[in-house]
């Protein structure tokens, strides 16, 4: 018997030394750190790194050694360095982008391809210091499984949370309009009309491995035909997206530019607005007192208005007359909303905009009048909120996820310093910064 428990506990201790000696261990040194977005800086701090998982923030430049188990530890110096957590874009379409032909590539392009696309662009989005983002709206087979193929190790990648298919009307925003019916017969997966069809419509992309749901309350800019911007889904089927996706555990984020739609969806009860450009006082108010989120994404507004103002045949006739009357409100409405206390998540459409250029939106979103701490929050604290994520990511603290990002300059002081990151690290992976984007489009958002 004491044989056995001898031999037991000798086990436990090799395990455990094996698992040890196995680890790998990173000592980060920051000169400057905001560990907390909410918080006051902190000056030479150290960052102690096990695997993906950081153990422990430590006053002064500690020594390999000094922390137990570190003997062996890498030192990572970025004692002349702003450092803080890794920055989430809460809006993003992650297997495409601006593309001349993108009416072709709609009905030709095989999922297969976009999920190949979407690692190329999910290492765009990482080496610009975005090491989370949310998925709105795409194949939802070739999301989910580059959300999964990330997650497992398999290619490297910023944490996915995706939605699969977004929910559209018949004819709506998302329905794929302007098509021969031979061409683009039938309605897809995320297509629903009626109480009942959108509540299926919602389990059905939960039953798929959805992390959240996403419907267009309002007509967008880049639908190929001249709907508007107006309500689409009626106030019922809102309700019942909302309700069917809150019952299974899904947030739901709304797409919505028109006040009427914008107004409708906040009563239905999501979680999210997304754009929310034609937003006034009252809608404000309406925010507050659902508690509601705003994502912005003032990069897409930007971005359409330029090409549609430099590049007048690149979208169809009915696209280039929304984009000049959308994109110069966006901003206006980001105002309004800050300064009536809008809770705002920091969020781009990229795709719409080139992936890699997300921290642009920060710029936009300062010459709005928000100050810095409040986008450095918006994209860490409130966008971790948002997706449910605030035990992993969003602050650097003992327990969490090893999301960090440097930069040369302070962005508290000039937000632009994003733009540039020095180093990143996604869940306590090096991120390789020296290697240049695959040149796919001919189409550069030189910001």
């Amino acid at each position: 018997m004491l044989r056995s428990t001898l031999f037991l506990v000798s086990l436990v201790l090799s395990t455990a030394l094996h698992a040890q000696a196995f680890d790998e261990w990173k000592i980060i040194h920051a000169g400057t750190l905001l560990a907390d977005a909410r918080e006051a800086v902190q000056t030479e701090q150290s960052i102690i790194v096990r695997n993906n998982e950081i153990v422990e923030v430590r006053d002064g430049y500690v020594s390999p050694g000094q922390v137990s188990g570190t003997a062996n530890a890498r030192v990572i110096d970025l004692s002349d360095q702003f450092v803080m957590a890794g920055l989430i874009d809460s809006h993003t379409h992650i297997l495409s982008q601006q593309e001349a032909n993108g009416r072709e590539i709609r009905v030709t392009r095989s999922s297969q391809l976009s999920t190949l696309m979407g690692v190329e662009f999910g290492m765009r989005t990482l080496r610009a210091g975005f090491t989370t983002i949310r998925n709105v709206g795409a194949d939802r087979n070739a999301v989910f499984a580059l959300r999964d193929a990330i997650n497992q190790g398999i290619v490297m990648g910023p944490r996915i949370k995706a939605a699969g298919q977004g929910l559209t009307p018949t004819g709506g925003h998302g329905d794929g309009g302007g098509f021969r019916d031979d061409v683009f017969p039938h309605p897809h997966s995320g297509v629903c009309d009626g109480v009942a069809e959108c509540r299926k419509a919602v389990r059905t992309q939960i039953k798929y491995g959805a992390d959240h749901i996403k419907y267009v309350a309002t007509g967008g800019v880049l639908s190929q035909t001249a709907t508007g911007t107006g309500q689409q889904f009626t106030d019922e089927e809102q309700v019942a997206l909302v309700q069917a996706a809150h019952a299974m555990g899904r947030k739901v984020a709304a797409h919505a530019h028109g006040k009427i739609g914008l107004e409708a969806a906040l009563r239905a009860g999501v979680d999210s607005i997304e754009h929310g450009s034609y937003l006034d006082a009252q809608t404000a108010d309406l925010f507050v007192a659902t508690g509601a989120y705003l994502v912005p994404t003032l990069i897409a507004g930007y971005t359409v208005e330029r090409i549609a103002t430099e590049r007048p045949d690149f979208f169809v006739p009915e696209v280039r007359q929304k984009a000049l009357e959308v994109g110069p409100v966006m901003r206006n409405a980001l105002r309004l909303a800050y300064e009536k206390g809008v809770k705002i998540a920091f969020g781009t459409d990229a795709g719409v905009n080139d992936h890699g250029t997300n921290a642009y939106e920060m710029v936009l979103m300062n010459e709005a009048g928000m100050p810095e701490r409040a986008i450095l929050i918006s994209a860490t604290i409130n966008a971790a909120d948002l997706m449910d994520l605030t035990d992993i990511t969003g602050t650097i603290e003992a327990g969490k996820d090893a999301d960090i990002v440097a930069t040369a300059g302070n962005p508290l002081q000039d937000i632009s310093a994003l733009m540039q990151p020095t180093f990143v690290m996604a869940r306590g992976n090096e991120v390789n910064l020296d290697v240049p984007p695959v040149d796919l489009f001919p189409w550069p958002n030189n910001f």
